[in-house]
């Protein structure tokens, strides 16, 4: 049996993650995941990818809005949940996208923070970025994601990188939306089409993986793995796959325990190896 054993949000794009026991599944995907963005002065998206230094700013859900802490100088900010700020043009992975700049204030903030100028960004309901159409093509949209509305990661998955490498990893290295236990490692490549509380679930496009990974996100220090190892085992065409993007049907909330009623699966790419 699979079951939900984490559930996580990341409010604003590429910053620290928030462990829900309880999520709400709007039509962008997870409620508040990735609604809000950083941008460089040309309004291009900033990740953790070239900047290592956001994994030390970690969010947290407030009543009114978000707030954002620095792990090292507990310097914070709140973020109001309407933002009142100038209408931009943003891109995110050369989709261009309407956005609200929260404040100049608070993007004033981050820019102290992180060194750097920027601002913070919100995507509005009026805003509909479309996933990407060779993969699905049901109209189907996301927020600031990567690509698409949530990503899927079994706990057997981490498990076996884990028994690979010499210093185990967080599963925060990853990313993930929703945590399975239950199955074996990888078993995530399969799920074609799977249900949490009457709400569907696609699996669409395995996730490539980049040098996020290799970020510990509480000193914001780059290494090598665990990106190296997966190389190893988990390339095809060049890229390494850890994880599954999802779209999804239906509305809701979905809960650590819930259990994923598998409906469809295929074969993985992926020839299965032991540690």
């Amino acid at each position: 049996m699979l079951t939900v054993s984490q559930l996580f949000i990341y409010p604003i794009k590429s910053l620290g993650g928030i462990s829900l026991s309880s999520a709400e599944v709007t039509d962008r995907g997870l409620k508040y995941d990735r609604r809000w963005m950083l941008v460089d002065e040309s309004n291009d998206f900033i990740s953790q990818r070239e900047f290592a230094q956001l994994a030390l700013l970690q969010v947290s859900l407030q009543e009114d809005g978000l707030l954002v802490k620095h792990k090292k100088n507990n310097t914070q900010i709140q973020i109001p949940f309407e933002p009142g700020g100038d209408t931009l043009r943003v891109q995110v992975w050369g989709d261009e996208c309407k956005s609200i700049e929260v404040s100049a204030t608070i993007s004033e903030w981050f820019t102290r923070m992180l060194g750097m100028k920027c601002k913070l960004v919100y995507m509005p309901d009026t805003s509909k970025r479309r996933v990407d159409t060779r993969y699905v093509s049901n109209k189907e949209i996301t927020s600031f994601s990567d690509g698409f509305p949530m990503s899927i990661i079994g706990q057997a998955s981490l498990d076996d990188i884990n028994s690979r490498i010499e210093q185990p990893v967080s599963i925060n290295r990853f990313r993930p939306n929703i945590v399975f236990t239950g199955g074996a490692a990888f078993e995530e490549d399969e799920l074609t089409n799977f249900a949490v509380n009457n709400i569907h679930f696609y699996g669409v496009k395995l996730l490539a993986r980049c040098v996020v990974t290799t970020i510990d996100q509480e000193e914001a220090t780059k290494g090598k793995e665990p990106l190296r190892t997966l190389a190893t085992y988990r390339t095809l065409n060049k890229k390494v796959y850890f994880g599954q993007n999802l779209v999804h049907e239906g509305a809701g909330s979905i809960s650590v325990g819930d259990v994923l009623e598998v409906v469809e699966r295929k074969k993985s790419r992926f020839k299965q190896t032991t540690s």
